[in-house]
């Protein structure tokens, strides 16, 4: 299969990924606007440079990187929030392969997140210079995160996931921790609080002009001093700060968090670091009525007698960090296209109900369906229109089940709905699940009348599904045992005639280990 050349819309039914979030409601679906041809080519034109400079292990790569910059290591395994760190896992890896190598792109998907941040979705085989190279029959996704940064487009992300089965975090990308690097930061806080200990008026000259907010105060919470990058942080006078409780700018979790960390009874667990510190983030109100994010650092102060005295510390202003942290985390678990939970999100959802289902002993169920008439559509009438039938048919299953349950794509046309706490005995949470099946397979079938634009004519369209069901009881089995007796039983709805609901047999049940 060769490249997808999208042609002015962001994203495509073949193309659109599994994709990077939390685990909330997700939003209506969008409608599809078209990326803007310029910079949609601009864009393409930075990829493919990035593809180019990749394979032929250019070591100028590393130049594109921005300053803030975070990246997954291989199969999502670690997030790295320094982009010296990953440049030296790239030159890492351009050491361990020296040799030009082959990365033939599937299909991509891009995608406008806003103004100045675009994400590009691509999955690929990458082809080693090695006689024996079985990788390159995997298929290997790659998400980069374009930001415009002054004059230029900076790769503010970059993340590389590659197949469990074959890989672990370390094979593609074989990383060392960041302890020592950790370490070292943590040994410069301990000598500048050392030093601001010292001499009061050095401390002012050292905090006055900084962006980070330097402050005081004592055992009951109340604020002694605040640095001038405070108001600029969050526009607040010093004289508005002092003499007012800490807990009056947080939030409620925050302060609930903050009061944790204060609490005696809880101080030696939780400022446990061997100078006495312990950072947290928190969210703090600003002037003007929004929130802002800061990760602050607190140290306690004795008087020689050990008394506590009140406490110091340093907050920095982490709200861009959280925004870009929050835009990955919805590109690695959930599908870009339709905004339903992804195969990884699944996956944490399944795990989390069977151990649920162990403690309840309520059943839970799988439903596994298929679209039985896509592809015509594509065909007929371009991937635009499969990616409304697309965002419609996800649209309906949300409509077919409770909140507490899950809807994933997990594939082109291919998708799956957990259910939760259903009933205790298995025959009424049998027709139960059925029930919600038939519901699902019914809603589907009705007719589809989709709108590529407000001024073209609406294209109806007839497509059903097949459906299998699984049940499942704590872990009576694997997981992926679960999984793939779902997608048999899709398949046997498939080969009985499509349009259909079939319950997967149950396993027998093992013998009690107590016989």
């Amino acid at each position: 299969m060769g490249r997808c050349e999208t042609a002015g819309e962001t994203v495509c039914s073949a193309c659109a990924p599994e994709a990077s979030h939390s685990p909330m409601p997700s939003p209506p679906p969008r409608k599809i606007h078209p990326m803007h041809q310029e910079r949609q080519r601009t864009i393409r034109e930075l990829f493919d440079e990035y593809i180019e400079m990749y394979a032929t292990r250019d070591a100028r790569l590393t130049q594109r990187f921005s300053q803030n910059f975070t990246g997954f290591t291989g199969s999502w395994g670690r997030l790295v929030q320094d982009r010296d760190e990953w440049n030296r896992i790239t030159r890492q890896d351009f050491e361990q392969v020296p040799g030009p190598i082959r990365l033939e792109v599937i299909n991509l998907a891009m995608q406008d997140l806003c103004d100045d941040v675009v994400s590009v979705a691509a999955t690929l085989h990458i082809h080693l210079p090695h006689q024996d190279d079985v990788f390159a029959k995997e298929v290997v996704r790659l998400v980069l995160v374009f930001r415009h940064e002054g004059d230029a487009w900076l790769i503010t992300h970059c993340s590389y996931s590659v197949p469990y089965q074959i890989a672990s975090d370390d094979e593609i990308f074989p990383l060392h921790s960041l302890q020592a690097q950790n370490r070292a930061l943590q040994a410069l806080v301990t000598e500048r609080t050392r030093a601001l200990n010292e001499s009061q008026a050095f401390y002012r000259m050292l905090t006055e002009d900084t962006e980070d907010v330097h402050w005081r105060m004592d055992r009951d919470g109340i604020v002694t001093y605040v640095s001038p990058a405070d108001e600029r942080m969050r526009g607040f006078r010093a004289d508005e700060v002092v003499g007012h409780s800490v807990f009056d700018v947080l939030t409620e979790a925050s302060g609930n968090l903050l009061k944790d960390v204060l609490d005696a009874s809880g101080a030696d667990h939780l400022l446990s670091d061997q100078n006495g510190s312990h950072t947290l983030e928190v969210q703090q109100h600003c002037k003007v009525g929004r929130l802002t994010w800061g990760e602050v650092l607190i140290k306690p102060d004795h008087n020689a007698q050990g008394e506590l005295l009140g406490y110091h510390g340093v907050t920095r202003n982490v709200t861009e960090r959280k925004r870009l942290e929050e835009q990955i985390r919805q590109l690695a678990f959930h599908d870009t296209l339709t905004n339903l939970a992804n195969r990884r999100l699944l996956r944490e959802h399944l795990e989390q109900a069977m151990r649920d289902s162990r403690r309840s002993h309520h059943h839970g169920a799988l439903i596994y369906l298929d679209l039985d008439n896509f592809k015509p559509l594509n065909d007929l009438h371009g991937h635009a229109m499969g990616d409304l039938l697309l965002i419609e048919v996800a649209a309906r299953l949300k409509s077919c089940v409770r909140e507490a349950d899950t809807v994933a794509r997990i594939g082109g046309d291919e998708f799956v709905v957990l259910l939760r706490a259903l009933d205790t005995p298995r025959k009424e949470a049998c027709e139960h699940a059925l029930a919600i099946a038939e519901k699902i397979r019914a809603r589907l079938a009705e007719r589809y009348v989709l709108h590529p634009t407000p001024e073209a004519p609406a294209i109806a369209h007839d497509c059903t599904a097949s459906i299998g069901v699984a049940l499942f009881h704590g872990r009576d089995e694997p997981m992926d045992s679960l999984m793939e007796h779902a997608d048999q039983a899709m398949y046997q709805a498939k080969e009985e005639g499509r349009n259909r609901v079939h319950l997967a047999s149950p396993l027998p049940e093992s013998p009690s280990p107590l016989r």
